[in-house]
């Protein structure tokens, strides 16, 4: 009897973790296949009945004007299970501080009530001692981030849902290429944030191509009808690995030799640029030889040359080669805007 008891109390449990608020919703019968996966098999009927016990309890709204009945939580409601202590509510404040720097803003307002949580709960610690830590917590993104591209709340949500339910989409899709709005028919296969832009990986119309979208340049979204093409093999792990983000130049790694300052050396030593790096001492003139296998890929170098005359690549030839040419034309363009400039100033 115990362990029925224990059952029930772990499936109703289970059932609330699995809706939404409001204005989302789970149909009874997509709850029932939810609990199925999880190992509880229990028929719509039983389902309905517990919801309704719950809705006594919790703040629970049914829509039973179409079947099968749709729940969601109300759209207000903000659970407090299980309590937060305190270093897991500083957690909180810094991932807030570092994701605004990342995600949309549609995404960082999904977690609005865990972050509202954890400061009100620091905001309630302030008579033992906690009055000032709005003022001790910052979290700064490496480099130089832009603000996040806006995102339709529809878009997230409709991407969001058909990436996980596999279904596909049909768009309406502004093209940088061609400066025109197009539609496609897309079937989501993965989701991609890469510095202050959030892609879609798909497929689209009847090709087996992945390829990828800016979810801000998604101007209209509805569901398709078209069967779902679903890339059994596709990783988004692999994808990236490949290249797909990093602007490869070529599918095999290389290994950078180059002499770094004392600054970047330490920098290097705490952080690794990959797990196959060596650091020589310095030499009579304090620089250090860093030796790693890294990607062949524009993103490393556009690292490099973010350190200036800090890093002098030594190998492979064809990057320092591309340095010293992407070096020069910058030069030749700063002295022939000078030239101009001082042209008009006299």
């Amino acid at each position: 009897m115990m362990a029925s008891q224990h059952d029930t109390l772990i499936r109703y449990i289970t059932m609330l973790q699995l809706i939404p608020r409001a204005p989302h919703f789970k149909a009874t019968t997509t709850l029932r296949d939810l609990l199925a996966e999880r190992g509880f098999q229990v028929n719509l009927r039983s389902i309905q009945r517990d919801l309704d016990k719950m809705s006594l309890y919790f703040p629970l709204q049914c829509n039973d004007q179409s079947r099968p009945y749709r729940w969601s939580f109300d759209a207000n409601y903000k659970s407090n299970l299980p309590a937060l202590d305190t270093a897991t509510a500083l957690t909180l404040v810094l991932a807030e501080e570092y994701l605004k720097s990342l995600l949309p803003q549609i995404a960082i307002d999904r977690l609005s009530a865990q972050f509202e949580g954890a400061r009100k709960l620091l905001n309630g610690l302030q008579e033992n001692g906690y009055a000032n830590w709005p003022h001790q917590v910052r979290a700064i993104p490496n480099g130089k981030a832009l603000l996040p591209a806006v995102i339709l709340p529809a878009i997230w949500q409709g991407v969001s849902d058909a990436l996980l339910e596999r279904h596909a989409i049909e768009v309406q899709y502004l093209s940088r290429q061609q400066e025109e709005v197009k539609s496609f028919t897309l079937h989501p296969q993965g989701l991609v944030v890469r510095h202050s832009v959030s892609y879609l990986l798909a497929t689209v119309n009847d090709y087996d191509d992945v390829r990828q979208f800016a979810l801000h340049r998604i101007q209209a979204l509805s569901a398709s009808a078209v069967p779902y093409n679903n890339q059994l093999n596709f990783s988004v792990e692999k994808y990236i690995a490949e290249g797909a983000f990093g602007y490869p130049l070529a599918e095999q790694a290389t290994e950078l030799v180059a002499k770094i300052d004392k600054a970047m050396a330490w920098l290097l030593a705490e952080t690794p640029i990959s797990q196959q790096q060596v650091l020589s001492k310095p030499d009579a003139n304090g620089w250090v030889t860093l030796t790693a296998t890294v990607p062949n890929d524009q993103q490393t170098q556009w690292w490099i040359l973010g350190f200036g005359a800090r890093i002098q690549v030594l190998k492979p030839s064809s990057w320092r080669e591309a340095i010293i040419e992407q070096t020069q034309q910058m030069r030749e363009l700063y002295e022939s805007t000078e030239l101009k400039t001082n042209s008009a100033n006299t």
